[in-house]
């Protein structure tokens, strides 16, 4: 089924839909796509935005270094400056992506460079990497997600909702019913609320501080579960936020997501039509649908109008 590629590739799609109506409100969008949203693709290539670019620096840090902390942190810390400084960064980039590599370059310590009040949607819209790489312990699939949010976003929530966010894709690739996974993300803020994984993230934060990033995701999906049990028609941003901040765009991704997960094409559509970060907000979405239904559930032509298709097939074959 291909779900490797299927989530990559259903990021990136998510991510190229979105990208258009970021910046609108909800009724400008229905006003040029009506009520279903946008539904194709635009331009050849479909230009992505930074969220894409971002998540390809994650996966292809995992292809070519060893998963530990100390191999594993210089290759990142590269591939964000490489990001950083090409001539494609020019897709309204996070600031605070831009201010903590700026921070990186200078050397030093990458605890000293992350921007730690920030817990930004850029954490986790370049997770999906993580969730996909076979053969790891739930530790360093924990540990991993965390530090590669850490570079640059430091609060407790982006680690948190970063955890979750590589989980989700993970769990559904492995035949987690759709049903079945958002009480599955609820019961890990339970079991990781007291978890401090020190080996990744070093002297960052006492260990203590971590639950508040715990307690703010699981707040972030018990909105998701109390929208779902009456789903309004209209702006998804309504019932669980706008997406700018880490566990909103994991909350409204989901809903999305959890409201047609049979129809990836609508899923992308639900979050590409919504009055916050809609390009991120997509992007996650298309990951969990791309995840559980593999990469045949897209349009196949897709495949070939997205921008860095040859990086997505790369990755994708590399895990699937």
């Amino acid at each position: 089924m291909q779900n490797a590629s299927g989530a990559l590739f259903g990021l990136a799609f998510g991510d190229s839909l979105g990208k258009p109506t970021e910046f609108l409100t909800y009724a400008e969008i229905l006003a040029l796509h009506g009520p279903s949203g946008p539904r194709e693709l635009e331009g050849w290539p479909a230009l992505v935005t930074d969220d894409t670019q971002m998540m390809l620096a994650v996966g292809e840090a995992l292809l070519t270094a060893e998963l530990t902390p100390a191999a594993l942190e210089p290759v990142l810390r590269a591939n964000f400056l490489a990001w950083a400084k090409s001539p494609d960064n020019n897709r309204a980039p996070g600031m605070t992506c831009l201010r903590a590599c700026a921070a990186l370059e200078a050397g030093g310590p990458w605890q000293q460079a992350t921007q730690i009040n920030s817990k930004g949607c850029g954490a986790n819209m370049r997770v999906a990497p993580v969730g996909l790489v076979p053969g790891l312990s739930d530790e360093d699939r924990a540990g991993l997600a965390q530090l590669q949010a850490a570079l640059t976003h430091g609060h407790p929530t982006a680690l948190a909702a970063s955890e979750l966010t590589a989980f989700a894709p993970f769990w559904l690739r492995s035949g987690l019913a759709p049903a079945d996974l958002l009480p599955a993300l609820r019961q890990r803020c339970v079991t990781q609320r007291d978890v401090y994984h020190e080996r990744w993230l070093g002297d960052l934060h006492p260990a203590g501080q971590i639950a508040r990033g715990w307690d703010e995701c699981a707040a972030a999906l018990d909105r998701v579960a109390v929208a779902l049990q009456n789903p309004q028609p209209g702006d998804p941003c309504l019932a669980t936020g706008a997406g700018w901040i880490a566990e909103e765009a994991l909350a409204t991704a989901l809903y999305c997501y959890l409201l047609s997960p049979a129809d990836p094409v609508t899923v992308i559509a639900q979050g590409a039509t919504s009055s916050g970060d809609s390009d991120s907000i997509a992007c996650l979405a298309g990951s969990f649908a791309g995840a559980a239904l593999g990469l045949s559930a897209w349009p196949e032509d897709w495949q070939h109008q997205i921008e860095y298709s040859y990086r997505l097939t790369t990755l994708g074959a590399a895990w699937d």
